[in-house]
């Protein structure tokens, strides 16, 4: 069989595969990595769906670098990404992020601070070079001892209590400066690499950022350090990521646009509100275009409102010129529940408000609503065979 496919498949440009088993699968992709072909692997469950195209890679720790991406599948890109976008995959979840907080089995649970990523041969060979330039060889040998575990909370530890935690001492400072630096630089390697391979193209590059909102008030937002986004009460850790992405024309793409604080545990110091502000303060600074999308999937008003009210980039409170709106959301997801009837119709009439933007916010929900029953009326027959669909 796999002399057969390696046979067949050299004629082609690139392979899709459509199966759902795991010997094709495997198969199909020791192939193409044989042949050196660009693989598309995609998976739907109900109306949800995900793809990746995979090239030849080359690891460099957690780097993957893009090759002849364009040459392969330019043409299909344009098709696929409606608006001619590309988000570049940065780590976790696609997040330009290290994966301090996995949830897989259990390992972390929400609030939990996660962990620093920093303890593998390659990280502690790059951290025992760095100390050794900074004159300190000591604080190369390993990282913080004593930063607690995946589902501790700040003052649970040593290093991220708000008095005299070592976050805010020299080697805290140091450490930190690195750590962030080394998810910089690999954002940087990535996205010279994404730049080459669609330069004079017109595609859009978007990199997103994680919205760790959990602890955000405390002193040391400890979920932000060690995820990798140097961002304490006396340090802005957004502004050089949206700097790094500005310098490549890339687009700042942001989540928990939908959460408002009062509607998190307090005690654990949620502020989703807060860091979104920071962040559209960030990107304003560093005039990098901001996007956004929601975290958890919502349906109801409050959620839609404080979306408009987020993407409108009123940071100011008012409506100045200097203030812009977001250049794109995401709504996630497209599941059954959206197209419940109510949900369905309080969706119009969120779109319709989206659509018109700055200042819709100020018109009330209910005469939107009104406004796009006709619409609501008109899709009525598609959505009822998305019912049907599904349920089956």
């Amino acid at each position: 069989m796999l002399i057969s496919m390696t046979a067949m498949l050299p004629r082609y440009d690139i392979v899709i595969d459509a199966t759902d088993n795991a010997p094709s699968l495997y198969l199909i992709s020791d192939c193409c990595v044989v042949l050196g072909k660009p693989l598309v692997s995609g998976a739907t469950i109900g109306l949800e769906g995900q793809f990746t195209i995979t090239m030849e890679v080359h690891v460099i720790g957690a780097y993957f670098q893009l090759h002849l991406l364009r040459q392969h599948v330019k043409d299909a890109l344009i098709v696929v990404f409606w608006e001619s976008e590309i988000q570049v995959g940065m780590g976790p979840a696609g997040e330009l992020r290290y994966p301090s907080y996995p949830e897989q089995n259990g390992t972390w649970k929400f609030p939990g601070i996660g962990a620093f990523q920093c303890f593998d041969k390659y990280m502690l060979s790059h951290l025992k070079a760095a100390a050794e330039a900074n004159g300190k060889p000591k604080w190369g040998s390993t990282g913080p001892t004593d930063a607690g575990e995946y589902n501790n909370w700040p003052e649970d530890t040593n290093f991220f209590r708000k008095e005299g935690g070592g976050w805010n001492c020299p080697y805290g400072e140091f450490f930190l400066t690195w750590y962030s630096q080394m998810l910089l630089d690999h954002g940087e390697r990535i996205l010279l690499s994404a730049k080459s391979t669609f330069e004079n193209t017109g595609v859009k590059i978007s990199v997103k950022v994680a919205g760790i909102h959990w602890h955000y008030g405390s002193r040391s937002h400890a979920p932000e350090l060690t995820a990798g986004y140097y961002n304490t009460r006396f340090r802005d850790g957004y502004l050089p990521i949206a700097q790094m992405l500005a310098r490549h024309g890339a687009i700042f793409n942001f989540t928990c646009i939908e959460m408002r604080d009062q509607e998190q545990p307090q005690d654990a110091q949620c502020l989703p509100e807060k860091l979104v502000r920071q962040v559209a303060l960030a990107t304003r600074k560093a005039q990098v275009p901001l996007a956004g999308e929601n975290a958890l999937p919502r349906y109801d008003d409050y959620a839609h409102e404080q979306i408009l009210q987020a993407s409108s980039l009123n940071i100011d409170g008012d409506s100045g010129e200097e203030d812009t709106e977001m250049c794109a959301f995401t709504y996630l997801r497209m599941n059954p529940d959206l197209f419940q009837p109510d949900n369905w119709r309080r969706f119009v009439g969120f779109v319709k408000k989206m659509r018109e933007g700055k200042g819709s916010e100020k018109r009330c929900l209910e005469e939107v609503e009104r406004e796009a029953e006709h619409f609501v009326h008109v899709t009525q027959p598609l959505v009822q065979e998305v019912d049907v669909a599904l349920m089956h």
